[in-house]
């Protein structure tokens, strides 16, 4: 799921009412995000454990064809047989990609449910001493908090497709 993360962080001091309307949402939305990156580092993890027992075993059933004529299966040899198998190279690659959107996944939904949320109370404290001057014309909320989400799910669906094209291709397109 590809978020905006620096606009979804953005807090609009005009609508403090949606923001705080808003910050459940975002929170669920990014925890949620969260969870899908875990799930795909623990299947990559699990791919790579697969691919490296195969190769291993297919190399000790029959080291002449696979680590060379008369190369003996010792761990080394095996090890570096699945090392620099291309399969394992590209799981690897997979499990380095998805350990990063991971961390970044965590980093962003930690500042979502944190510091947005915080930096919010202090807004509202600030706008309950009227440090802000208020919106010359009062704006409908129901009717920004639609645009919104629509705009929200928008993104969301667009990254769900291209979600589910790398997972059926097994790669990055």
């Amino acid at each position: 799921m590809e978020l905006d993360y620096e606009k979804d962080i953005h807090i609009d001091e005009d609508s403090l009412d949606y923001e705080w309307l808003q910050q459940t949402t975002l929170a669920v939305k990014y925890g949620k995000y969260w969870a899908e990156c875990q799930e795909r580092l623990i299947r990559a993890e699990e791919r790579i454990k697969i691919i490296r027992s195969q190769l291993i075993k297919e190399a000790n059933e029959d080291p002449d064809h696979f680590l060379g004529e008369g190369v003996k299966p010792t761990n080394p040899n095996v090890e570096a047989y699945y090392r620099t198998h291309s399969d394992h190279k590209r799981a690897k690659e997979e499990w380095i990609e998805a350990q990063y959107q991971a961390n970044l996944a965590d980093v962003v939904r930690k500042e979502i449910s944190m510091t947005r949320k915080k930096a919010l109370e202090s807004l509202v404290s600030l706008h309950g001493q009227q440090y802000f001057a208020g919106p010359s014309t009062p704006h409908n909320l129901t009717e920004l908090r639609e645009r919104k989400v629509k705009q929200m799910n928008k993104g969301i669906n667009e990254h769900l497709k291209q979600t589910k094209k790398r997972t059926r291709h097994g790669k990055k397109e």
